[in-house]
């Protein structure tokens, strides 16, 4: 670029994102005098999913705005709890989110799941049609500018995933209402009706089920119920806004 100089800064959260010479408060840009202040957020490295209020000396101003020389850029982070407008608040997760998946299914957060790597254009195309948020850890599909929302799941381990999307999103917990394997909402099952569909040992063992209404799937307190009951717990005591089933 050829053109205007700004002088740029990031809020301390967006930092991960830029370049190690950025880190440490404002620093000049050199723009081409016609591209937009989110383009040049973006060419920076910080997905515009990620950007909360921009300023330009002081003022907020919207991403379209045309940076000119000497202004002072401040890049804020997103508000949290982050507004979601114009669609029941609902998630989908690219390919390498599986867990986190079926924990905010455990607490009854409508989060679709593609466990196949469909492709950027494929994925985004879908959270457009079906208006969700899209989670990913893929900069470049949360750039797509089809996506209808995005956000950046910045940690790889799913305990501290799980956190960061309720803590930003703020969404209605409901556990247990939903299925864990495909997303659809649980009933309450009588024994005899999923009788067919259960080992041996497990009728014998449990009395209490549920059953996915879209795929058949049914659910009891199982082995694993203790561990999976200790993160709806933890949830619901730092998140709350639950339901319990």
């Amino acid at each position: 670029m050829n053109g205007p100089e700004i002088q740029i800064s990031f809020a301390p959260g967006l930092q991960v994102f830029v370049a190690s010479e950025r880190r440490s408060g404002r620093t000049p840009v050199t723009t081409d005098g016609s591209s937009s202040l989110g383009h040049v957020v973006e060419s920076l490295g910080v997905p515009l999913t990620e950007a909360g209020r921009l300023l330009v000396d002081g003022r907020p101003v919207d991403t379209s705005h045309v940076p000119a020389a000497g202004e002072t850029v401040e890049v804020e982070g997103v508000a949290r709890p982050q507004p979601v407008p114009g669609a029941p608040l609902r998630f989908l997760l690219d390919v390498h989110l599986g867990t986190l998946a079926r924990r905010l299914r455990l607490l009854g957060v409508d989060a679709a799941y593609e466990s196949e790597d469909i492709g950027d254009p494929a994925l985004a195309a879908l959270s457009a049609r079906e208006r969700r948020v899209m989670l990913s850890r893929d900069r470049g599909l949360l750039r797509r500018r089809e996506l209808w929302a995005g956000a950046y799941v910045y940690s790889d381990r799913p305990d501290d995933q799980l956190r960061d999307v309720l803590e930003r999103f703020a969404p209605h917990l409901a556990p247990w209402t939903r299925c864990t394997a495909c997303n659809g909402e649980l009933t309450d099952a009588d024994k005899d009706t999923v009788r067919e569909r259960l080992e041996q040992g497990t009728e014998k063992t449990y009395d209490v089920f549920a059953q996915c209404a879209a795929c058949g799937r049914v659910y009891w307190r199982g082995a694993h119920h203790a561990r999976l009951e200790e993160i709806v717990a933890d949830a619901v005591r730092e998140f709350g806004s639950a339901t319990t089933a």
